[in-house]
């Protein structure tokens, strides 16, 4: 290998050696930590126990086969490798084999509908496909649709699916060494293609090169290594979905990138989050929502073999945090517990960060209602504009879209030139979302900039009357929508599901937000149900709600 010690720009490093490459990640570890653990599978989350608990050597060279298994299948350089899998430790496996290839990673939620399933497997045309056993019968019709039939299953809630190998058997005999890709691979290449979650139209699959995922893994680094003696020493736990959704970034490349370990849940479910933590001395977890952090301190109260003492970091984002919920988690961890929030999306990972012990007087101000995301991270610029592009730094309580560019932002939407065009115009990235400045400069985000609902010329954010509503006891979780009104333009309607064993009155919880909220905020009409219709990360699709609820008569049973 010769080194360029004339050419001072435009250099390209695409050795192994130099470049900057998420598959290359696993062998550097090889040669500093090869025995120290790497990723933990929890129960359900591996279906060969001797992926159960893997050494970086381990991974590394499971990772190899990996590639191997795939350039045999005849994959070349940005094939795109569909997976339709939940979290487990062989998927993420894949996910680096697929990068050490050189191919392109494209997973997919596998709830998505029949129809968009069928859909985003068209707009990508993958070349391979592999899928977990037990989400199969939900897909089989969309891939059929599709023409695509799938080569391995991973073989968890079942056997493998008639015509592919399982993965322990497609990986068994190939070579453990590093592939050697055909073509030089480079940092700026794109290794993975994420769906947007789809909560106004169908998804866009999201271009994310390997200097995306760098960057955002080092920039969660800093926070997620709070309070451990030494940054090897972090044990990185999420039972939230890493594997379809941008999770793997700040859930699984973070401890790769400390020499920590990963400790994996197959989903959510408070009591396994907890024997988790508490068996396996997790220190930092990546929670999701607020209501995830909160079901999870109840499960803790309610067991006294749950030991938290553990967890130095608690990351959430997705909603603000009610101040009795950190003074309860913060009792069972200890004083040590650092509790951080997060704002960001698939297309822009690197995050907003607000340390609620930074602002104790917001926290406990905000009562849960007014979610203030902080300041981007220093990898970060960000702005709110108007609709014209005009900046609104400096101009507090002015509600306009979030907007950013980074190193961190993806590359744009594959194959849909229009949607990129609109979304990364000026050189800024169009988040969605609707934020304002404080006083301080800090950003408070007011809600997605297409659920504010407009009624007798005010805006409602949506978001701050659900947590009004979900702080009543008969109610589990709420989604507030605007439906069309002849007279206010558009009315404000609670979706509400009920705590179980309870029955809410409309009226009650009317005047219960009433009595919180201003007159116009306050909801009209109160509609409930028995689930909402959601996207990977727990966001309810709120255009469907306003599809169901457009009229009172839309719901018979209400």
């Amino acid at each position: 290998m010769g080194l360029d010690v004339e050419t001072l720009h435009g250099r390209r490093a695409t050795d192994p050696v130099h470049r900057m490459v998420v598959g290359d990640v696993l062998e550097r570890l090889t040669w500093s930590r090869p025995d120290h653990e790497a990723i933990v599978g929890w129960s359900g989350a591996y279906a060969d126990p001797a992926f159960a608990r893997l050494t970086y050597r381990e991974t590394d060279r499971l990772a190899n086969r990996v590639a191997h298994a795939l350039l045999a299948a005849g994959l070349r350089r940005s094939d795109r490798v569909l997976l339709y899998c939940e979290n487990s430790v062989e998927a993420v496996l894949v996910m680096i084999g697929i990068a050490k290839a050189g191919l392109v990673c494209v997973p997919v939620n596998p709830l998505l509908a029949p129809d968009v399933l069928s859909s985003a497997i068209a707009h990508v045309e993958p070349s391979f496909a592999i899928v977990d056993a037990e989400m199969w019968p939900t897909g089989q019709a969309a891939f059929g649709r599709a023409g695509l039939a799938p080569a391995v299953t991973i073989t968890l809630g079942g056997g493998p699916v008639p015509g592919t190998v399982s993965f322990s058997d497609w990986v068994a005999d190939r070579p453990d060494t590093a592939p050697e890709p055909e073509v030089a691979l480079h940092a700026d290449d794109i290794w993975i293609m994420l769906f947007t979650s789809g909560t106004t139209a169908l998804p866009k699959a999201a271009m994310c090169s390997h200097t995306y995922s760098y960057m955002a893994a080092f920039s969660f680094v800093g926070p997620l290594t709070r309070g451990v003696r030494h940054d090897h020493d972090m044990r990185l736990a999420t039972f939230l979905p890493i594997v379809y959704h941008c999770g793997h970034n700040a859930g699984v490349l973070p401890a790769f990138f400390t020499g920590g370990t990963v400790v994996l849940g197959r989903r959510f479910e408070p009591t396994q989050v907890c024997a988790a933590i508490t068996q396996e001395r997790v220190t930092a977890l990546w929670a999701g929502a607020p209501r995830f952090l909160e079901l999870m301190v109840g499960a803790a109260e309610a067991d006294p073999a749950v030991d938290l003492g553990s967890l130095k970091l608690g990351m959430f984002a997705w909603g603000a945090m009610h101040g009795d919920v950190a003074r309860r988690l913060r009792a069972l961890c200890g004083e040590e517990l650092q509790l951080l929030e997060v704002f960001g999306q698939s297309e822009a990972m690197s995050c907003f960060r607000f340390w609620l012990d930074e602002h104790p007087e917001k926290v406990e101000a905000s009562g849960g209602v007014v979610n203030h995301v902080g300041v981007p991270n220093p990898v970060l610029a960000a702005d709110i504009q108007t609709a014209d592009g005009e900046s609104l730094l400096g101009v507090v309580g002015v509600p306009g879209e979030a907007v950013y560019r980074s190193p961190v932002v993806a590359a744009g939407y594959y194959r849909n030139a229009e949607a990129t065009a609109e979304t990364f115009r000026d050189g800024w990235f169009r988040s969605g979302d609707s934020c304002q400045y404080e006083p301080d400069g800090q950003q408070i985000l007011v809600d997605r900039y297409k659920d504010v609902i407009k009624t007798g010329g005010e805006n409602v954010a949506s978001v701050r009357v659900e947590a009004v509503l979900d702080q009543h006891p008969d109610v589990a979780r709420s989604a507030v929508i605007g439906v069309p009104d002849p007279h206010w333009g558009e009315m404000v309607v609670a979706v509400v599901i009920p705590a179980e064993g309870r029955a809410p009155d409309r009226s009650e919880l009317i005047a219960f937000c009433r009595a919180r909220l201003a007159g116009y905020e306050t909801p009209k009409r109160i509609e409930f149900v028995d689930a909402f219709p959601e996207t990977v990360g727990a966001k309810i699709l709120k255009y469907k709600l306003r599809e169901r609820f457009a009229t009172p008569a839309a719901d018979a049973g209400h």
